[in-house]
């Protein structure tokens, strides 16, 4: 005979006893018998696109003045596209004469000396100083002088930026 007193316990107990007793009541699953639909005002012949709807007087007028028409074919979406592209590189040029008017003269100094650079230099000197009056030079000032100062920044202890 062994002796089951020193064994350890079971790690995985599947005896268990009864649960105490809750002290909620059972629910009781009540049957409710399928009724049959409430009446309604709903017309099975209706249609929701015939219900009115509140459109602007103004969309009418510019749908009867500019009727659509037909959807573009792949020529005219890539038609569409073209222009679309053009606009942006349009716009992003005019931004950057506007606003980056420095780099011009950077370019025209760095070339070799000719009557192009010289007159590109003369040109963007002047253009520079029209957009310096404006201040819209300044955002461009701002973010070199941050550039700058996070580029000559140095841990403590570090020497200095040359």
């Amino acid at each position: 005979m062994t002796d089951d007193r020193n064994d350890p316990p079971d790690p995985f107990p599947t005896g268990f006893g009864s649960p105490p007793p809750s002290r909620f009541p059972p629910i009781e699953e009540t049957v409710v018998a399928a009724t049959a639909d409430p009446p309604s005002d709903w017309n099975q012949g209706a249609d929701a696109h015939d219900l009115p709807t509140a459109e602007n007087r103004l969309m009418r007028l510019g749908r009867f003045a500019f009727p659509p028409g037909e959807p573009p074919d792949d020529e005219g979406l890539a038609a569409r596209d073209q222009r679309w592209t053009s606009r942006v590189i349009v716009f992003a040029a005019l931004m950057l004469v506007i606003f980056n008017a420095r780099s011009a003269q950077e370019w025209s100094r760095q070339q070799a000396p000719g009557w192009v650079s010289t007159t590109v230099q003369q040109l963007s000197d002047v253009w520079g100083a029209q957009v310096a009056q404006l201040g819209a030079d300044q955002p461009v000032q701002g973010v070199r002088e941050a550039y700058h100062g996070v580029r000559d920044a140095r841990f403590p202890g570090q020497p200095p930026a040359t």
